[in-house]
């Protein structure tokens, strides 16, 4: 499934042939293109080195080449469709995908996908003006890279909210352009989406644990029977993985050139030597991973219940799955605090959903901090970073009304207040890191607090030009 180029909004859903729907999205364009501009990367650019999809094939899916930033051909791009696609999940497991939204769920999947929508221009807005401090010519083509990406990914659930969802659908996708990230009177809807990203430590987090909830959360979105949502999902999943390789490298070179600097200096104290030091980067890792957390939802939900037995939303790799895919008489456990102490409920299964792929998604986190302590280990330095305990400052769910340590310790709210500056990055922390941030824009050039990468984007050296500035 090539995708066409030579029409206005570039797609593979032949627009061309319904031209309802095609003039109502090339209407929506110019809102569109009006957001990137006020919203968008607030650096000036001849062109970058960018990524575009011109096919959805699993093979040869992208092309590279230097592309003017406000020419970039955003659209519509959805996997191929397979020939006889059954829902696999829920009461009608086993039925033909729906082609069509079905009228008692269309509520409930307008609200899904508008939640995913609100999520995608969020992350750029927040990342607005973080190209001014880049700290080399790579990181500012990848931070762009994510942005136009977020950007098409907001295209791909206003596509759905077009074509499926009638007057409110249209309504709804010009609600995401009005809404923005930290307005007070109009915010983000999810939490997350409303933190800053004031430096380039915050985006590199944000882009492992964030974005990775996103993954998870497209992931569950795939499994849907409405089909032209799951197939959407899962082509929006071959470029997450791009931002989550952002974050993971980031904080590679970031941990890389702080373990050289306490080397250096015989120090762990490296800060008066221009780097980030350990005890900081810990402190990030704990403050976006329990924010990451909070988009799981409750561990108890009753929503999740439903989307599930419905069949909008199912579970992380739901066809891998050895049970039978309706859970009506399965049980699993769920961390709570009963009586001062942190234990396990046994509940339904279906209320459950929230939880296991709130697991499915820590098990995935790992992953990194294994890399990150090779990283470390390699460079001689006895230290390790780790993950906080699940219920460490929490606003979402059953952990909300509690304060945990970030060793598990259920504690008062004046030991949290007065230790809390040693788990989570401090105003003296955050001024430190903004102190670091400083452009660097010369090819072949890296500010001193992190790594150059191993690797440049696809087979170019690290010191090619991959960005044009204007």
């Amino acid at each position: 499934m090539s995708i066409d180029y030579s029409e206005k909004i570039p797609n593979n859903v032949d627009l061309a042939g319904d031209r309802k729907l095609q003039r109502a999205l090339e209407s929506w364009q110019p809102n569109f293109l009006n957001w990137w501009k006020t919203m968008g990367p607030a650096v000036p650019t001849q062109d970058v080195y960018l990524r575009t999809a011109v096919d959805v094939g699993k093979e040869g899916w992208a092309q590279f080449g230097h592309v003017a930033m406000e020419e970039y051909r955003w659209g519509v791009f959805l996997a191929e469709r397979g020939d006889d696609r059954r829902i696999a999940f829920g009461e009608q497991k086993g039925e033909p995908a729906w082609q069509q939204v079905p009228g008692e769920y269309r509520a409930d999947l307008q609200r899904l996908i508008v939640i995913q929508g609100d999520t995608e221009p969020a992350s750029v807005e927040q990342q607005r003006r973080l190209g001014e401090t880049a700290p080399s010519l790579y990181d500012l083509r990848n931070l762009f890279q994510v942005n136009v990406e977020e950007g098409r990914h907001l295209w791909a659930m206003v596509y759905l909210l077009h074509a499926y969802f009638g007057r409110n659908g249209r309504e709804e996708a010009e609600a995401l352009l009005h809404r923005n990230s930290g307005d007070l009177d109009s915010p983000r809807i999810l939490g997350a989406f409303n933190e800053e990203t004031p430096d380039w430590l915050s985006f590199f987090m944000f882009t492992y644990f964030t974005d990775r909830d996103g993954k998870y959360q497209l992931g569950t979105l795939k499994e849907s029977a409405f089909d032209p949502l799951s197939r959407t999902c899962e082509f929006m999943l071959k470029e997450e993985a791009h931002h989550m390789f952002v974050g993971t490298t980031g904080v590679d070179r970031v941990v890389a050139r702080t373990a050289e600097l306490m080397r250096e200096h015989d120090t762990e104290d490296i800060a008066p030597h221009g780097g980030v030091p350990l005890d900081v980067i810990q402190k990030y890792i704990n403050f976006h991973y329990s924010v990451s957390l909070d988009l799981f939802g409750s561990e108890k939900s009753t929503n999740a219940a439903n989307y599930f037995t419905a069949g909008l939303k199912g579970r992380w790799q739901e066809e891998r799955r050895r049970d039978d895919h309706v859970l009506t008489d399965d049980a699993a456990s769920v961390d709570v605090v009963r009586d001062g102490v942190l234990t396990t409920d046994e509940v339904p299964a279906l209320l459950a959903l929230n939880h296991d792929l709130r697991n499915e998604y820590v098990k995935d986190c790992h992953s990194g901090l294994k890399r990150w302590n090779r990283v470390l280990e390699k460079a001689g330095v006895d230290r390790t970073l780790t993950l906080p305990h699940v219920g460490f400052n929490r606003h979402v769910g059953l952990f909300a009304d509690h304060h945990i340590t970030p060793a598990g310790e259920l504690v008062g709210a004046d030991a949290w207040e007065a230790k809390k500056d040693r788990w989570l990055p401090s105003e003296a922390d955050k001024t430190h890191v903004r102190s670091l941030m400083r452009p660097v824009y010369e090819p072949g050039k890296i500010a001193g607090w992190i790594a150059p990468p191993t690797n440049g984007i696809n087979g170019q050296p690290f010191d090619y030009e991959y960005v044009h500035l204007a």
